[in-house]
């Protein structure tokens, strides 16, 4: 009889004991909001954002209301503006051009590689066609960060890192979010922090972070931030940057300060999941494994394998097969969007030209999450069933 899994896909840990306890508090005190304080009480998010900058090597933080905020907060700090062109990946989620939308910014997109991170011979290509680089590091594929920051200076293109799916990564031993200006988080349910939503910007700029903390929304409140600059820097941007209100509050952050407290542990949990289903993938005729350079410490919160070159219909037959039998993949290559699994060509706020190479590798994108729900028998379980409807869908069974 074949084997099913019956686990959940979308199932997360719970909230530690000290979250619960310390979210009860907050919500017994009825300050949620994060400038509503007595006395010399900091308030958690102020707590948080210093623990994080500390956690992250940062000399700046701010706890933003989303990811996506952040991504966008981070784009008119550095002073991007209307019409102005953004280099991003083609290979990515929709907030990521939705934030350049957002400020009302044109996506430009550079292509992806069968290592799915940006292709750096496109951005090269494509780098004198904008000053900034919105890097998604997208489903935790970290690029060759040395060459790409190359690339970038001798441009004079600032760079934004996406970090949604890469907190606590690191290349050649640097944290991702650490080499870019601006690095952005993300504490949305399936990251590597839960607060159902919320997120993080982080920077060494002085005037970057004073102006996303008015950006977000902290009126003339900023002398409570714990991670932001001294006063004099915000007497410089305080006037002429809007308050577009996006701040996080004291409930999600007391959720979050016990959970960043044992984020390298859970780190290494998920990618000792992941290293079980790829080795079980491995050498599956037809299905192609995406290689992880040495220089990258990722974190395997999801994992995503190729079917190159694959017709629409058997790469189909495949997500059945597999749903059958308890596994949810997910596919990149669809016409129409599917969830979050839209392309590049997908948003049509954003124009975009062909890019047959970048097509023919998103066509054959499966990507599956891994919960830390999952025990490692599950995660052996899971590549059994892929490799078996894999196999058999390949030999035309």
């Amino acid at each position: 009889m074949s084997e099913v899994f019956k686990g959940s896909f979308t199932q997360q840990e719970p909230i530690p004991d000290a979250g619960i306890e310390a979210a009860i508090a907050v919500m017994k005190s009825g300050r949620l909001h994060r400038y509503n304080l007595t006395g010399d009480d900091p308030g958690e998010v102020a707590l948080l954002e210093r623990e994080f900058a500390e956690a992250m090597g940062a000399r700046y933080c701010l706890a933003v209301a989303s990811g996506g905020y952040a991504l966008a907060c981070a784009l008119r700090a550095v002073g991007v503006k209307p019409g102005d062109p953004v280099l991003t990946n083609a290979f990515t989620l929709a907030p990521v051009p939705g934030a350049i939308a957002s400020v009302g910014a044109v996506p430009v997109f550079v292509g992806v590689t069968e290592g799915l991170v940006i292709d750096l011979d496109d951005l090269a290509a494509k780098a004198g066609e904008a000053r900034v680089l919105m890097l998604s590091h997208m489903r935790g594929h970290l690029a060759d960060m040395d060459r790409l920051m190359e690339i970038c200076r001798a441009h004079g293109i600032t760079v934004i890192e996406d970090c949604a799916h890469t907190m606590g990564a690191r290349w050649r031993g640097r944290l991702s979010g650490r080499d870019g200006v601006i690095g952005c988080y993300s504490t949305q349910t399936y990251k590597h922090l839960n607060s159902g939503e919320g997120g993080f910007l982080i920077t060494d700029d002085a005037e970057i972070a004073a102006r996303a903390v008015v950006l977000s929304g902290s009126y003339m409140l900023y002398g409570r931030h714990l991670a932001a600059p001294g006063p004099e820097v915000f007497e410089q941007v305080k006037y002429e940057t809007p308050n577009m209100s996006g701040r996080m509050d004291n409930l999600r952050a007391a959720i979050l300060r016990p959970q960043l407290a044992r984020l390298e542990a859970q780190c290494a949990a998920w990618t000792t999941r992941y290293r079980v289903v790829e080795e079980g993938l491995r050498g599956t005729p037809g299905l192609t494994v995406v290689e992880r350079p040495e220089e990258e410490r990722f974190v395997g919160s999801s994992i995503q394998f190729l079917l190159l070159d694959w017709a629409e219909d058997r790469i189909k037959a495949v997500l059945r097969r597999c749903a059958a039998r308890g596994v949810e993949l997910k596919w990149f290559g669809g016409a129409e969007p599917v969830g979050f699994t839209s392309r590049y060509d997908s948003w049509r706020y954003a124009p975009s030209s062909p890019m047959p190479e970048s097509d023919r590798i998103l066509r054959s994108i499966l990507d599956m999450r891994l919960p830390l729900t999952f025990s490692l028998e599950d995660c052996a379980l899971i590549a059994r069933i892929i490799r078996a409807e894999v196999g058999a869908v390949f030999q035309g069974q």
